[in-house]
């Protein structure tokens, strides 16, 4: 059954972001220096992933492949970034998702595969071919934007900064974008109850 299906929105908010408010509470509030909680919020995220995805196999026998990937290169980035005492790689775990998003997408555009169909679940109902053309040419011009984005930020700002803006940033940044693309949805066929609800990829 698809995830959109069986969980609430608030539920499946949760599951996409309750991993990276974690790593933002840890951050904030962990004593010690810097480094000191940049290793707390570092592992801190890493399980936090590792719940989500055990709640989403919990409530729904089932989890979203980009969910998985999400989780995957948490746990690949975050042990580096405690194995090496640098933060740099959890920092540029972003632009990796978001850039293996984009090129994903991209790919399907090209070959003329619904890839954003199949990472998604075919969760938005009636959704005509044009349509979910249209939200993959979207969603990957937002992944690469995203990426180039956590780049710059990485860059200019310093640690505590950069995990602000990733929490208080990069998700408005995402429901808003996904709020805009309802209308253009609807229009090509999108049958839900509440459009509101349907699904967004997790945060990077």
């Amino acid at each position: 059954m698809a995830e959109n299906r069986t969980l609430s929105p608030l539920a499946r908010m949760g599951i996409d972001y309750g991993p990276l408010a974690i790593f933002f509470l840890v951050n904030a509030f962990a004593p010690g220096p810097k480094f000191s909680r940049i290793f707390a919020a570092t592992a801190a995220f890493m399980l936090a992933m590792g719940v989500a995805i055990g709640v989403s196999w919990w409530k729904t026998r089932h989890v979203s492949p980009m969910l998985w990937i999400s989780g995957a290169l948490v746990l690949v980035f975050g042990s580096l970034t405690l194995y090496f005492h640098d933060e740099t790689f959890i920092q540029i775990k972003p632009t990796i998702v978001y850039a293996l998003f984009a090129v994903i997408l991209g790919y399907g555009l090209i070959a003329n595969k619904p890839l954003l169909q199949t990472l998604l679940e075919a969760a938005y109902p009636g959704l005509s071919a044009k349509g979910w053309r249209l939200l993959t040419i979207n969603w990957a011009g937002f992944f690469f934007a995203m990426a180039v984005l956590n780049e710059v930020t990485r860059r200019v700002l310093d640690w505590d900064q950069w995990v602000t803006f990733k929490t208080w940033g990069v998700i408005p940044l995402t429901l808003v974008f996904a709020m805009l693309n309802i209308p253009m949805l609807l229009r090509h066929g999108l049958q839900l109850d509440k459009p509101e609800d349907a699904p967004i990829p997790p945060e990077g």
